[in-house]
């Protein structure tokens, strides 16, 4: 065992159980090499200080998150993927050739100082120092900073849920304009179903059950997400519209492996670049074979004509499982539509407004305890959900037929 310098840094030279190690120690004070030789021959003897995780900690940042991101492709979904890439631009930038070893708390300190400047958001930093932990961790070097380097505090904002009257002032808007019509078709879809964007982009028609008026979740965020959705009036009215675009703009009957919302629907011409060669305005024509990609420019113009500025497409969904939540549907059945895994997730976007809390604690004033909830309900006929009308029977027999050949796979 022996303490030694490169450069101005101190190194340990010692041996566990036959394995040799050589290890910097991070310091170029020589009491403070004394203390982390035994902390590192500690790790050793307990099994976490391995030979592969020190020759991945004097890897450079860059390509520790290459390794990283090519290990990570066999768990993760290729959107989850991209993001994971997206999340790393940063990191790269700051740390750049940078050695894990070399990375403190005060570096990390310093980068979350930085990204602060550039006004990056709380969460969106917390998201970027979790894949900087994973990375360290697998370099075995999380461990020497975790103690300095606290999770930010994110803004507990879970979501928006509409008054009726903007509600219905929404889709009146959305209404008004041939050009906004996607939009339209994909915020009812939304708002009677309680999918997601996602979800609704990667629906195919062989998804759509017209006998039986449902459709079926194959691709989710999660597996709970998988799932059979009846559909009641609203919903069953915005399909059959689209099915009617699909064969003008197609010229036949939609396909199974078509898309319902498909690549290139709706969007019209598309300007080029001036220094690239080609005419200037290009029409994108629908492509049934790919998803549509947004429709985020309609959606920002119909919210702010409709007085809603800010409002998010996902906050369709919040409003869907809010009607729910204040129609007394029970919490098995709002799982069961919504795709949630959990009581906690529930309540994470069943956030019951306000109006139907004081109409219910109104009644208990009253000495209705018994009846607040369902006579509440009842004096707010625009409280009543638009979001499922019936539910269960074969339809959960499906679903739990899609989520037992899901496991087969």
């Amino acid at each position: 065992m022996a303490t030694y310098k490169r450069g101005d840094w101190w190194w340990t030279d010692f041996a566990v159980n036959g394995v040799r190690y050589r290890v910097p120690l991070d310091t170029t004070d020589w009491r403070e090499a004394l203390s982390k030789e035994k902390q590192k021959i500690a790790e050793a003897e307990a099994g976490k200080l391995t030979q592969s995780s020190q020759k991945y900690a004097r890897l450079a940042f860059s390509e520790a998150a290459d390794r990283y991101v090519a290990d990570r492709l066999a768990h993760l979904a290729p959107r989850s993927t991209l993001t994971e890439k997206e999340r790393l631009k940063p990191l790269r930038a700051f740390f750049v050739a940078t050695p894990l070893t070399r990375i403190s708390a005060d570096s990390v300190r310093e980068y979350i100082g930085n990204r602060k400047q550039d006004g990056a958001a709380n969460r969106t930093l917390n998201m970027e120092l979790g894949i900087l932990r994973r990375i360290l961790k697998r370099a075995k070097r999380w461990n020497l900073i975790a103690d300095d380097i606290k999770r930010l505090p994110e803004r507990r904002d879970v979501g928006r849920a509409l008054r009726h009257e903007e509600k219905l002032r929404l889709l009146k808007v959305a209404a008004s304009r041939p050009e906004w019509q996607i939009a339209r078709l994909a915020a009812t879809v939304a708002l009677n179903t309680t999918m997601r964007s996602c979800e609704i982009r990667g629906l195919q028609w062989r998804d759509i059950d017209l006998m039986d008026r449902s459709l079926t979740v194959r691709h989710s965020k999660t597996e709970a997400g998988e799932r059979v959705i009846p559909l009641n009036a609203g919903a069953w009215a915005a399909i059959l519209e689209l099915r009617e675009r699909a064969k003008l703009l197609c010229g036949s009957e939609p396909q199974p492996n078509w898309y319902v919302f498909p690549h290139g629907e709706g969007q019209g011409p598309v300007t080029r670049p001036k220094n690239r060669p080609g005419p200037q305005a290009v029409t994108v024509k629908p492509d049934p074979t790919r998803p549509m990609s947004t429709w985020r420019t309609a959606w920002r113009k119909i919210t702010r004509a409709a007085g809603l500025p800010g409002l998010r497409f996902h906050d369709l969904r919040h409003h869907a499982i809010t009607e729910l939540a204040e129609s007394l549907t029970s919490d098995a059945v709002t799982m069961s539509i919504a795709g949630h895994v959990s009581q906690r997730m529930l309540a994470h976007y069943s956030h019951v407004r306000l109006e139907a809390k004081r109409k219910a604690l109104d009644g208990l004033s009253e000495g209705t305890s018994g009846t607040v909830t369902s006579q509440s309900t009842a004096q707010n006929p625009s409280a009543q959900p638009q979001v499922i009308e019936t539910i269960g029977g074969a339809d959960e027999a499906r679903t739990r037929d899609l989520l037992r050949d899901r496991q087969a796979f």
